[in-house]
């Protein structure tokens, strides 16, 4: 093959003749290395790093099959989550930062829990947190579990300062405690600045975080427990002092597959109540902030959610 109409081509065009030669100059420069060229791609590691994917089995998911409204509620904030998937059923400002009151208990119980032992005995101090409390006597022993029977069913104040007294830095290394617990469970809408629930303007949460915190907290078999016990006395370790506690859930017992949670009352918080209900293996979490009368709200909302939801497999939910 002849290249002199190639040559001829390249010589009528001066501007494309200086590029070539420029080109030919700059890969002479080039040093050449043999490696660059004879590669042992069986030896070479794979550029992306991989990784294990676990992947769950479909799990059931709530659908509404009717339009029945939500019930009216006095509340001002208000949710209901499926607990096993987490999908919110039902919502009334559930990002709107509230006074949690007693609900705070909650996290109080799983600070408790991740650093000590049922069998650990506190030596009461003087101790004043009227007007709800298991009436702790100064120097009394108890054990954590009778401490915190006092703090989920009486829901006692003298019983959550108690706790939070014995915690390595007393009382604010536990509300330091409080705070990065919810910061590792990503409640990003909750802080804490006492372990009883008492109002102050850096104690605050949403429905939306206390329902994602007590379905963590209801994956404990010790807080399970605790919190649907209806009424019990507990005592000092010498049985010298008892203690009787009564739920103020006046929902247990009542509404068929409640189990819990926690009760709070403030006069600036208000009325507030967390449920745990579980019916047919499906259990849903109700949260209630700032009303008037939650139980009635509450029952409302749990009613309303079994009778207009029903469960099904995420494939057929997909489909819907």
């Amino acid at each position: 093959m002849s290249l002199k109409p190639y040559l001829a081509f390249i010589n009528t065009h001066p501007r494309l003749k200086l590029n070539l030669i420029l080109t030919f100059v700059l890969l002479a420069l080039i040093p050449y290395k043999s490696d660059y060229y004879q590669l042992d791609l069986s030896q070479s590691k794979p550029l992306v790093r991989p990784i294990s994917y676990q992947f769950l089995p479909p799990s059931d998911y709530p659908i509404k099959t009717s339009t029945q409204p939500a019930p009216y509620l006095t509340s001002r904030s208000a949710i209901i989550i499926d607990t096993d998937s987490k999908a919110i059923l039902y919502a009334k400002n559930p990002d709107l930062k509230l006074l949690p009151a007693s609900t705070t208990k909650i996290m109080t119980a799983l600070v408790v829990l991740d650093h000590f032992k049922l069998s650990d005995v506190v030596t009461i101090a003087s101790i004043q947190t009227e007007p709800v409390v298991m009436k702790l006597e100064p120097g009394e022993k108890i054990t954590m579990e009778n401490l915190l029977y006092g703090l989920l069913v009486g829901s006692a104040n003298d019983a959550a300062i108690a706790l939070a007294q014995a915690y390595p830095g007393g009382e604010p290394g536990f509300v330091k405690a409080m705070n990065q617990k919810a910061a590792e469970l990503h409640l990003t809408s909750t802080q804490f600045a006492n372990p009883v629930g008492f109002d102050s303007f850096g104690q605050y949460t949403t429905v939306h975080d206390l329902s994602l915190l007590t379905a963590i907290a209801m994956e404990n078999p010790v807080i399970k427990r605790l919190v649907s016990t209806i009424s019990i006395t507990v005592s000092d370790t010498d049985n010298t002092l008892s203690h009787e506690l009564e739920n103020l859930n006046q929902l247990l017992g009542k509404v068929p597959g409640l189990s819990g949670v926690k009760t709070g009352f403030t006069q600036l918080a208000g009325e507030c109540l967390i449920t745990y209900t579980k019916r047919d293996g499906h259990a849903l979490i109700v949260v209630v902030l700032n009303g008037q009368d939650r139980f009635l709200d509450n029952q409302n909302l749990i009613d309303w959610a079994f009778l207009n939801f029903t469960w099904q497999d995420l494939p057929e939910a997909t489909r819907s």
